[in-house]
């Protein structure tokens, strides 16, 4: 009995020494466990640095405004020459390309038809002539028999009605013989203007039709550009403003004039037809050829600016994010002109100009991190928020 007690007494001891090894252990546990997560919510996230080329504070800056528009360039002083007679074309002088001058001959259509035309109306004129002549003498003879009272008035009335039919038929006689003449004179084919030959609308040999096409000729020492321009532009512009043109295979830009502004949008459109000059004497340039119109506006104002680097979009908002107090800020911002040429865009409102504002687009940013910058050293900050991003 006392062994038995004694091996009892043994074993709940053991028992009992072994419940505080388990409890014990079991605290010492959850303490590490404890411990190892006040360490994970309490390590502080990495903080981003940046380098002073990274930060740019707003300046204040001129943008002049500019206006585009494009369009091809054309010729007014285009005309088309034409046949003033129905005939065969017997020939044409002159072919694509070629150079004319005004009052050059162009080519030559069979007249017979208008010279044989001229011919009977000098006929009718000579005609209407004798009857004029004949009814003016019997006139004069039937004035003589009514002072004798051999005729009475009414007869010398009649007659005289008749030498003013016959004088009034020889004027249209001779009108017609005028308008023959002209027409044959006219129907040689003769260039009105000086230029070039654009395009012949007809062959030697083919019959022609009174106001047939024949031939195109351009003068290139004056050409134009017609573009639009929205309607809440153009009241910015104003007739002998100049513009610079770029020309399709053309290294520098040139510079040509408003001449005209349209009175009324086109139809359909929120737009206005501008018309600009450009001299071109030595015909460097060719009708047809797209050119990009630029109209540069000054600007007497300096207005805050950034490099348009700096500027973000979101839903439709402008954003930058911005260094304050240690940490990054996403600020929305008003933006006004911008200015592709320049990189630089209007400040309207968000951003005060001692704001250090980060001058480009950087991934993986947080709103709250902690920021920095760092004069000697070249850290990317893209590369500290990508790690910020896996840790």
């Amino acid at each position: 009995m006392r062994k038995q007690w004694l091996f009892g007494g043994i074993a709940a001891a053991v028992l009992a020494s072994g419940a505080g090894v388990a409890v014990w252990a079991s605290k010492g546990a959850d303490a590490s466990q404890q411990q190892a997560k006040g360490k994970d919510g309490e390590k502080p996230s990495p903080t981003l640095e940046f380098t002073p080329s990274e930060v740019v504070k707003p300046a204040l800056a001129r943008m002049p405004g500019r206006i585009e528009f494009s369009g091809p360039l054309v010729a007014p002083g285009t005309v088309i020459v034409r046949s003033k007679a129905s005939g065969v074309l017997v020939g044409l002088n002159v072919a694509e390309g070629s150079r004319v001058h005004a009052g050059q001959a162009l080519g030559q259509l069979d007249l017979e038809e208008l010279r044989y035309r001229v011919a009977e109306r000098n006929a009718s004129v000579e005609s209407a002539r004798a009857q004029a002549d004949q009814a003016e003498r019997q006139h004069k003879a039937n004035e003589g028999l009514a002072a004798q009272n051999f005729i009475s008035k009414t007869a010398l009335d009649s007659s005289k009605a008749s030498l003013e039919a016959a004088r009034a038929q020889l004027g249209v006689s001779r009108a017609q013989m005028d308008t023959a003449q002209v027409m044959l004179k006219q129907a040689a084919l003769v260039a009105p203007i000086s230029g070039v030959v654009s395009k012949r609308h007809a062959l030697p040999g083919e019959k022609v039709s009174n106001e047939q096409q024949v031939l195109s000729i351009v003068d290139l020492s004056k050409l134009e550009l017609a573009g639009l321009v929205g309607t809440h532009e153009v009241s910015r512009l104003k007739p002998g403003m100049t513009a610079m043109l770029r020309i399709e295979g053309v290294d520098k830009p040139v510079e040509a004039r408003i001449a005209r502004i349209a009175p009324a949008a086109e139809p359909g459109t929120r737009s206005i037809g501008v018309t600009l000059e450009l001299s071109n004497p030595k015909e460097a340039f060719r009708a047809g050829q797209y050119a990009v119109a630029q109209v540069e506006l000054q600007d007497d104002t300096e207005r805050l600016t950034l490099p348009d680097t700096a500027i973000g979009s979101s839903s439709g908002q402008d954003h930058v994010w911005m260094i304050e107090n240690g940490s990054l800020v996403r600020r929305i911002v008003t933006t006004g002109r911008r200015d592709r040429n320049l990189a630089k865009v209007e400040l309207l409102g968000g951003v005060k100009p001692d704001a250090q504002v980060l001058a480009a687009r950087f991934d993986n940013l947080k709103e709250g991190a902690k920021a920095v910058v760092v004069e000697n050293r070249a850290k990317v900050a893209s590369a500290a928020a990508s790690t910020a991003a896996r840790n």
